[in-house]
C-alpha cells in the first residue's frame, strides 16, 4: 500500500475476467494495496485558500461521515491516519493476504503511490487519500475491467496505483474501459447540502437528494454488485443517475442494471447494506431495509438478515459503520472470510452451511472497508447465467 492519508479533501485487489462467474466459485487474482501514505482529506475547490487552522471537511466528505468524526478530519486532514492504528491495520491486511494464498487465491497488489504530493486541476487542489479499496475503483464484468470515475477529489488519481496491473491484464486479453472522468468542479456538489443531523439525512435520502448533483457522471464501483447477468446499484452520495445510466448503456444488452434504494441516511457503497453471498442468496441490512426486497423474494431468493455487529462503541470507524460485519468476502459457495471478532456472523454462516475463515480486520475497518472492500475480483471459475428471472 502507499501510506494511508486522511482525505485532504478527504484496494487488495481481486479480479474476474471471462463472465461474471457464479457467485461462489474458486477465486483467483486478488490484489492488495501496499500501504504508502494514506491521508485524511480536505480538498479545496476553485482557487480558494484557507489556513491549516481553518480547514473544514469538504461537503462531499461530510455527507459520507458521521458528525462526531468531523473534528478528526479537521485535525488530521492532509496528514496520515494515526500511525499506531495504521500499523495494526497493515498487519491485519498482510495476514489476510497470507490466509487468502493459503486458501488457493492468487493475490496481486497495486503499486505504492506517494499520496502526500499535492495536485491541481483547473477546478480544485488536493492531495490523495489512498488506493486501499480496489472494490471502490474497479469492477470486472465478464472479461472487461472498468475503472470507475470516483466522486471524491482526494481519490481523483487513485487509478494510477492499478494501471500497471490493468495494463498487464489488457496485454493478456482483457478489455479495459475507463468511465468518463468528471471534472469534480464545484458544480458536481451541492455546496449547501444540509447534513447537520441524522434526521436531515433520512429526509433528504427519502426525497432522492444527495450531495452529488447530476452535473456530470460519477460513480464508485462499490455501489454496484453483480449476480450473473444482473447488476444491482444504488444512487448514493458518490454515485449519481448519470453514472448509473452510463453503466446501463455501456453494459447493455448482455447485462441488466437494476436500481435499488434503501432506508439509509448515508448511502455510500452497497456492500455494507446489501451483499450477495451466493446464487439466490443475499445479506440484507436490517437497519437499512431494501425498498425492492419483494422482487428478490418473488424471484426465489433467500434473504438473510445478518446479526447485530459486535464492534464496541469506542472503536473508531472514521469512514465506515459497524455494519462492515456483513462486508464479507465469499471465496466460493462454501467458504467466506469473516471478522474473527464477529462470532454471531460466524454462527449465521454456519447455519447456512458455509465455512467461516476467521481473520482479524477491525483496525483495517477504521480506514473505510471490510473484506469485500479491500478486494476486487479479477478471475473466478464458472459460467455466465441469470439468477434473477
Amino acid at each position: 500500500m502507499g501510506v494511508t492519508r486522511v482525505p485532504q479533501h478527504l484496494k487488495f485487489h481481486r479480479r474476474v475476467p471471462a463472465h461474471r462467474r457464479r457467485a461462489g466459485n474458486r477465486a483467483h487474482g486478488r490484489g492488495l494495496p501496499r500501504v504508502r501514505t494514506q491521508r485524511v482529506g480536505l480538498a479545496r475547490g476553485g482557487d480558494r485558500r484557507e489556513s491549516r487552522e481553518r480547514l473544514r471537511p469538504p461537503v462531499e466528505v461530510k455527507a459520507n461521515t458521521y458528525e462526531k468524526y468531523w473534528p478528526f478530519y479537521q485535525q488530521h486532514g492532509g496528514h496520515t491516519f494515526p500511525k499506531d492504528h495504521l500499523k495494526k491495520a497493515v498487519a491485519e491486511i498482510e495476514e489476510m493476504c497470507n490466509i487468502l494464498q493459503h486458501e488457493g487465491v492468487t493475490v496481486r497488489r497495486p503499486e505504492p503511490i506517494d499520496w502526500s504530493v499535492e495536485y491541481k486541476t483547473p477546478d480544485f487542489t488536493s492531495t490523495g487519500m489512498y488506493a486501499a479499496m480496489p472494490r471502490d475503483i474497479l469492477i470486472v464484468v465478464g472479461n472487461e475491467i472498468i475503472e470507475a470515475p470516483m466522486a471524491w477529489r482526494a481519490r481523483f488519481f487513485e487509478y494510477r496505483a492499478y494501471r500497471p496491473l490493468i495494463k498487464e491484464y489488457f496485454r493478456r486479453g482483457a478489455k479495459w474501459t475507463t468511465a468518463p472522468k468528471p471534472t469534480m468542479s464545484d458544480q458536481l456538489y451541492d455546496q449547501e447540502y444540509p447534513i447537520r443531523t441524522v434526521e436531515d439525512r433520512h429526509k433528504l435520502a427519502a426525497q432522492g437528494k444527495f450531495v452529488t448533483t447530476e452535473f456530470e457522471p460519477c460513480f464508485d464501483a462499490a455501489d454496484f454488485i453483480r449476480a450473473g447477468t444482473d447488476i444491482f446499484v444504488q444512487r448514493s452520495q458518490v454515485t449519481n443517475y448519470m453514472g448509473i445510466e452510463w453503466m446501463r448503456r455501456h453494459l447493455a444488452p448482455t447485462y441488466k442494471i437494476h436500481i435499488l434504494s434503501f432506508k439509509d441516511p448515508n448511502p455510500m457503497h452497497i456492500d455494507g447494506t446489501f451483499n450477495i453471498i451466493g446464487p439466490g442468496l443475499v445479506l440484507s441490512n436490517p437497519d437499512r431495509p431494501c425498498r425492492q426486497i419483494e422482487m428478490f423474494k418473488k424471484a426465489g431468493w433467500t434473504v438473510v438478515t445478518p446479526p447485530t455487529p459486535l464492534v464496541p462503541d469506542n472503536h473508531p470507524l472514521w469512514m465506515s459503520s459497524k455494519w462492515l460485519s456483513m462486508n464479507v468476502l465469499m471465496l466460493d459457495e462454501k467458504r467466506v472470510l469473516v471478522d474473527a471478532n464477529e462470532t454471531s456472523t460466524q454462527k449465521m454462516f454456519e447455519s447456512l452451511g458455509i465455512k467461516s475463515i476467521k481473520v482479524s480486520i477491525r483496525h483495517a475497518n477504521s480506514l473505510g472497508g471490510g473484506f469485500h472492500c479491500w478486494t476486487t475480483d479479477v478471475r473466478r471459475r464458472g459460467t455466465l447465467q441469470s439468477y434473477f428471472l
